[in-house]
């Protein structure tokens, strides 16, 4: 049996402009919206490749930050479905 498995990935029309501080902006030439991102989005974004699960990119977070909350993966889902509100983000079955 084979598994279906949901990532979230990057819409590929996105301009990711990485700034100072590791923040950065996420860019939609087609519609001039703008989004900025902190250090641990940008971490985020960048494994928005629709590989990477919610779980994976969770685990990412954990193995590259300190002071990780337990909640992280709630907020990091809730954080993935802003940006596909946005239509900055799509998601890939597996």
């Amino acid at each position: 049996m084979t598994s279906t498995k949901t990532s979230p990935i990057a819409n590929p029309n996105i301009v990711l402009r990485e700034e100072f501080d590791d923040w950065a902006i996420l860019f939609d030439p087609d519609s001039g919206d703008a989004f900025g991102l902190n250090p641990v989005s940008v971490l985020i974004w960048k494994a928005l490749d629709g590989k990477n699960s919610l779980a994976d990119i969770t685990k990412k977070i954990q193995s590259s930050c300190t002071d990780v909350p337990a909640e992280a993966a709630v907020q990091t889902e809730e954080f993935i479905k802003s940006l596909a509100d946005k239509g900055f983000v799509g998601y890939e079955t597996n």
